[in-house]
């Protein structure tokens, strides 16, 4: 049975109405849409269009920079989505709610399809394009996404380095610093493991980066030689790689969207801008499920 949970008196401003309340003002409406509204229209109060729409504020009247801005907001709208997916998955793993998790991951995936096809937007950018608004941008870099360094934090791509550009934040900071010193999707994932029977490592230090096991990827092997499709650890199994194979592809498209856009100019938060994408792009994520298909 499922159990329909809402935030409480005063959560929302948008008004309840049921399958009956539906067919009735369908009835009533001989099938059109309702027109008279006695304030703002439902959607736009649930959707939260008015702040939304108003976010866009472009530094230049260059009219390319809007696309580019959208398209960045839009990314940054789904990174906070995927951090609420695999921290619910992450949760679930702890529960042994396998199968829970695995469903949840994999609807992640679908969003990370989503995410990266927001590339594509860009695509058409020219250097000159670029260039002709890029300057007014400052220091501001993708590379100083706190959402985004969660993320990273969930798939075990920790660095306490990384979350200095935010220390004059204090609540962005702290909220980096939590997920620094929490499990990730991946230590959940082998704490679940151990607890099936398999010699998993034990991570003593979880803020530190991880570093690849043989047992860990001698468990996977187990996983996939003894079991199959219809096993929930195999399924788990799967759907982590799918999410692995995804946030490669995100990787990839950012460094040629950088490559095509900007060449191998400096990037804007002070780092080696092309170079530095490709040394990143080199860190596996949840490295044994890859190894382990070698070793099979």
């Amino acid at each position: 049975m499922t159990t329909r949970r809402t935030r409480g008196p005063g959560a929302g401003r948008v008004g309840v109405m049921d399958k009956r309340g539906r067919a009735d003002r369908a009835a009533a409406n001989a099938g059109a849409p309702t027109l008279e509204f006695t304030a703002r229209t439902p959607y736009d109060e649930y959707v939260g269009t008015e702040v939304l729409h108003g976010l866009q504020r472009t530094v230049t009247d260059v009219p390319e920079e809007l696309a580019f801005l959208v398209t960045t907001q839009v990314m940054e709208l789904y990174f906070g989505l995927l951090r609420a997916e695999w921290t619910l998955a992450r949760g679930l793993l702890d529960e042994d709610d396998v199968t829970g998790a695995t469903t949840v991951i994999v609807r992640s995936v679908r969003h990370f399809e989503a995410l990266n096809a927001a590339w594509t937007a860009l695509g058409w950018m020219t250097p000159a394009q670029f260039n002709s608004f890029r300057d007014e941008l400052g220091e501001a870099s993708g590379f100083q996404s706190a959402m985004y360094r969660h993320l990273e934090f969930l798939l075990g791509n920790k660095s306490e380095s990384l979350i200095r550009p935010h220390r004059r934040d204090p609540k962005v900071h702290q909220e980096l610093l939590d997920a620094l010193r929490a499990p990730s999707l991946y230590d959940s994932t082998l704490a679940l493991l151990a607890r099936r029977g398999f010699d998993i490592p034990v991570r003593h230090d979880l803020a530190a980066e991880y570093v690849p096991s043989p047992l860990v990827e001698a468990a996977w092997v187990r996983v996939y030689a003894e079991r199959g499709p219809g096993d929930e650890l195999w399924a788990l199994g799967e759907a982590l790689t799918d999410l692995s194979e995804r946030f490669s592809d995100w990787r990839y498209r950012h460094l040629m969207a950088v490559r095509r856009s900007m060449g191998a100019k400096p990037g804007s938060g002070g780092s080696s801008g092309l170079s530095w994408l490709e040394r990143s792009l080199r860190r596996e994520v949840f490295p044994e499920l890859w190894s382990a298909r070698t070793a099979m």
